[in-house]
């Protein structure tokens, strides 16, 4: 099933806006200073030292290594996961306020851990700017948050960016893919007050 992966990256920004995956593939191989936020290609940077394994050096802290969920059908990368603690690290540039992308994210990466047999004992994102924790409950310990990540899951699957339009203009003001999207709330000639 791994040709009809979604990659857990892609789950944080579905949520923020389903049509903004469209873009970032469009994008993908373009020169990224031309369409990417100076937060962005800071966060890029953050994951550099992940990316090439050089965070630590230690044996028991798995870095930037690839998983796969087949139960859900997930694919992509953990930031870090210490096996000896069995902490699962999301590394984020920085984070003002936990969204539920946030953790659809790492519960993707623990769901993968687990069926790959480590046992994840604890989850956090850290905001690397202000070197801040943020616990996240293990999925056994919040079935409420499992049932939307499950809900999300299969609206990914289902979706059609022809029948989608965004209707929060905070999204499409912070969005670096907004002057070129047909479905941006901001749109001239939009009428953003029909979809508040």
């Amino acid at each position: 099933m791994t040709e009809n992966a979604i990659l857990i990256s892609n789950i944080n920004d579905f949520t923020f806006c389903p049509v903004s995956i469209y873009f970032h593939n469009l994008m993908g191989n373009a020169d990224r200073i031309t369409y990417q936020s100076t937060f962005q290609i800071n966060g890029t940077h953050s994951h550099r030292t992940i990316e090439n394994r050089e965070y630590t050096s230690k044996r028991d802290v798995l870095q930037g290594m690839e998983v796969y969920c087949e139960k859900y059908g997930l694919s992509g990368k953990i930031d870090l996961f210490d096996t000896k603690k069995g902490v699962l690290t999301e590394r984020k540039k920085k984070i003002s306020r936990l969204f539920d992308g946030h953790v659809f994210q790492v519960y993707a990466q623990y769901f993968a851990l687990t069926e790959m047999g480590y046992g994840v004992n604890a989850i956090k994102m850290y905001s690397m700017a202000d070197n801040k924790s943020h616990e996240i409950l293990l999925p056994e310990n919040d079935p409420e948050m499992v049932s939307k990540f499950e809900a999300t899951i299969s609206s990914m699957r289902i979706f059609d960016p022809n029948e989608f339009l965004q209707t929060n203009p905070c999204k499409c003001s912070n969005c670096i893919y907004e002057p070129m999207c047909g479905n941006s709330c901001l749109e001239a000639g939009h009428d953003v007050a029909r979809h508040l």
